[in-house]
């Protein structure tokens, strides 16, 4: 049976390719990680706009392998949160601390700034080069779509405006989630910038419209719709992890032979977890010895 993607994501142009733009719908990419991480209602959100960050902007991968990771480091109680994606519409991400649940911020909404405080983002592009291309900002306000708008602005000189979303049911499920990117490409003219600016000014939130039932063509019709919208591809979304015994095998290997000898020594199996997803791999202390040899470290 085919699965089914109630999730997904559309990415546009207008004004003859002044504009690019991406919207996605990510509730049910959101729910699935809230019940993976077993996370708190400000942790789900804060983790839910990076994902549905992630799969606007591993949209922009040009082939199937790339990757890209958007990181933050911070100061708040959540400590730091990941999401890494590729160009097909799968996401997969953490918090380091999921049970972060805060007072309503002053406008009444889930307090994503104050779960963050200070801190970093970094953006990773792991494009099949020896090295992947590295970007970081500070944290503007740690309500993280403001944040990518100055990581976007500094970092790649693209006039960008993100929005994203969470909101919540009473029983803490996810019951919307989802965002937009808009960017002018080179060469729009200032009075496409205004245009564009004016008609951002006049959104009530995304949250609002995602609540509304609007989809993402709904979303971008509303926001482009007299700049000539044109929508160009659709994508369906999921969380997906792609571990297995064989990475999480590698991983062991980059720690040294030096502590993997202390760990065989203990003669007691080891047990790794996935970060993304929570899956046990076990590995007896002969497994252990067996990849010191393969590996001749």
């Amino acid at each position: 049976m085919q699965e089914v993607y109630k999730d997904y994501m559309v990415r546009a142009t207008a004004m003859d390719g002044e504009i690019r733009a991406f919207a996605v719908t990510s509730k049910d990419t959101v729910e699935t990680a809230r019940q993976i991480h077993d996370t708190y209602p400000t942790a789900t959100a804060a983790l839910g706009r990076l994902l549905s960050a992630g799969l606007m902007m591993g949209a922009d991968m040009k082939d199937d392998d790339d990757l890209i990771t958007v990181k933050i480091d911070c100061q708040g109680p959540i400590k730091g949160l990941l999401a890494t994606a590729d160009r097909n519409g799968h996401v997969k991400g953490y918090v380091s601390n999921p049970a972060v649940d805060l007072p309503p911020n002053d406008k009444g909404k889930l307090d994503v700034g104050g779960a963050l405080d200070l801190g970093v983002l970094s953006v990773i592009k792991d494009i099949g080069l020896k090295e992947p291309y590295i970007g970081q900002t500070i944290l503007i306000t740690g309500e993280i779509a403001e944040d990518i708008t100055y990581y976007y602005a500094t970092s790649e000189q693209i006039p960008s405006s993100v929005a994203l979303g969470v909101l919540m049911n009473k029983d803490n499920t996810v019951r919307q989630a989802g965002g937009f990117m808009i960017q002018l490409m080179p060469g729009a003219g200032d009075e496409t910038a205004e245009a564009l600016e004016k008609k951002i000014g006049e959104i009530d939130g995304i949250t609002s419209m995602l609540d509304k039932g609007m989809s993402p063509e709904d979303i971008l019709t509303y926001i482009l719709g007299d700049f000539g919208l044109r929508i160009n591809e659709r994508t369906d979304c999921s969380y997906r992890c792609d571990c297995s015994r064989e990475r999480v095998l590698r991983a062991l290997l980059s720690i040294g032979k030096k502590d993997l000898e202390e760990m065989i020594e203990e003669n007691k199996d080891v047990e790794m977890e996935c970060h993304f997803c929570g899956r046990k791999y076990i590995f007896t202390p002969e497994e252990l010895k067996e990849l010191v040899k393969e590996a001749e470290i």
